[in-house]
């Protein structure tokens, strides 16, 4: 089966805690690895759980709060001492690289690889990368600085033909590109064998939605619609909600709301505040609005499984 999984590394907020690292995911598209957000000790934690950090070579940063990039400067120099070579990706505010300027330029002198820098869009959709298998589109959210939530879908490929089909029908190899792409065969003797005959049905494209530090925004539910797995910050609990709404964060209840709007598949809930000890309660609460809520945990992993189209006509 084609991977499409996520890895979580960290699931605190500002305050990291004995058990609980700052932000930091790991997405699996077929064996390509995305980081998103870089919080301090993510590298330890790709090693811990042993994320193939070598071929990460998009890492995608929400926004310029600390705990989503301070190890970020780290991981690049570990990439640096192990003679990394292929070119590095890296989405974020158009001020990183200034943010970081004294260690990059001590960094860069002995790199053997390029960092190439794509500035975000803080104020509308933005497609960040669109290939053959997958679309990465970033989104704006509402925090006190510039922040973007991230979504990742993958594309629908062509259809994969029955091969025994083809003997039984005879189809003609210049016919063969046709069916992949969806057409009908028409036989010599003008007989129609549907599409649905002569292949193998699609498998659904998966998807992944990445909302971190963000006041409420049901509006939202447009970009998350249907969305297989919603990953969205819940720092705070229902009885702070005055508080979220000040500091521009989300209480669990809010996240579920959002889940619920969306039509979400699942939904993952962290960024938790470090005052919790235990998030159970906040489970529960998100879980009377979205019954498919769960804790996000150091180490978890989500693998969205590929599932085939039925009723196809």
């Amino acid at each position: 089966m084609i991977p499409f999984e996520i890895t979580i590394l960290g699931t605190s907020s500002a305050l990291p805690t004995t058990s609980r690292y700052p932000t930091a995911h790991v997405l699996n598209v077929r064996e390509r690895f995305f980081l998103i957000d870089c919080g301090e000790g993510t590298q330890m934690q790709l090693r811990k759980y042993g994320i193939k950090f070598t071929r990460i070579n998009h890492i995608l940063i929400s926004h310029l709060h600390g705990d989503h990039y301070f190890g970020l400067i780290g991981l690049l120099s570990t990439f640096a001492l192990i003679g990394r070579q292929a070119d590095l990706h890296l989405y974020a505010h158009s001020e990183l690289p200034e943010l970081l300027k004294p260690q990059l330029d001590q960094l860069m002198q002995e790199c053997s690889f390029r960092i190439v820098w794509h500035p975000l869009n803080f104020k509308k959709e933005q497609v960040l990368i669109d290939t053959e298998y997958l679309r990465i589109v970033s989104f704006p959210l509402k925090h006190r600085i510039p922040c973007c939530g991230f979504l990742f879908q993958e594309k629908h490929e062509e259809l994969n033909i029955r091969k025994e089909q083809i003997e039984a029908y005879n189809i003609p190899l210049r016919e063969i590109h046709l069916i992949k792409k969806g057409a009908d065969f028409q036989r010599a003797n003008g007989q129609i064998v549907p599409n649905h005959v002569l292949t193998f049905p699609k498998f659904k494209a998966r998807s992944y939605a990445f909302c971190t530090d963000t006041a409420f925004l049901p509006e939202l539910q447009v970009v998350l619609r249907n969305v297989d797995v919603l990953y969205h910050e819940a720092t705070y609990d229902k009885s702070l909600e005055k508080q979220a709404e000040s500091t521009f964060h989300t209480t669990s209840v809010q996240a579920a709301e959002l889940a619920k709007l969306s039509k979400a598949g699942q939904l993952i809930i962290g960024h938790f505040s470090a005052r919790y000890k235990s998030i159970d309660f906040l489970v529960d609460e998100a879980r009377t609005i979205f019954e498919n809520t769960l804790p996000a945990s150091e180490g978890m992993n989500i693998a969205i499984p590929q599932e085939r189209i039925k009723n196809r006509d």
